[in-house]
């Protein structure tokens, strides 16, 4: 299934939902396109530069949205367990997690917006299904965590989205800095 199918398959999801998953559902949707939409006509090679003086380029911040993604809906369903513990990565596991933001040997943009698209549908699907919005699950240990915080499947449907908002503009700087293109104005 292309990208544009899947987008298409997602916002079905959010025209047969209403209320408050509708509104978290558009909301996903537009920050998800977006940050697709900085990589349009790219190169699998320009999506893997560094134009900024710091790590990101275009390609692993698509990756690493999508394995945040991924990690917090395996939360909202399996709670803790399904993360790591933080406060216990050795200096390996930060390094492997490392290549979240970047692209690997081999792989490709399209191949990247492929994975995006079915942890989208993946997560659409969550939202129109969940049984309580409000139900909770304490926090992976991680220093940025207070001890035995708990957060509801909807602030963790919040995170995910200000994640996906946050990383879209640090695409658009990357993205300018390639070559000149902007993702608004």
């Amino acid at each position: 299934m292309t990208s544009t199918e899947q987008t298409t398959r997602n916002s079905a999801h959010a025209s047969a939902t209403t209320g408050e998953r509708a509104d978290l559902l558009a909301m996903l949707a537009k920050h998800r396109h977006m940050l697709r939409f900085t990589t349009r006509d790219l190169t699998d090679e320009q999506a893997g530069l560094r134009t900024t003086a710091g790590e990101l380029c275009l390609g692993g911040l698509i990756k690493h949205v999508t394995s945040v993604e991924r990690k917090w809906g395996d939360f909202i369903l399996d709670g803790p367990a399904s993360m790591p513990d933080f406060t216990a990565m050795t200096e390996a596991d930060w390094a492997l997690r490392a290549d979240d933001f970047r692209m690997l040997p081999g792989e490709t943009l399209a191949g990247v917006l492929d994975n995006y698209a079915e942890v989208a549908r993946r997560t659409d699907e969550l939202v129109a299904t969940l049984p309580d919005l409000d139900a909770t699950q304490q926090l992976p240990k991680a220093p940025w965590f207070e001890s035995e915080e708990r957060w509801s499947a909807r602030r963790v449907l919040m995170h995910i989205m200000s994640e996906t908002a946050q990383h879209s503009g640090h695409a658009d700087i990357i993205r300018e800095s390639l070559d000149g293109a902007k993702s608004m104005g």
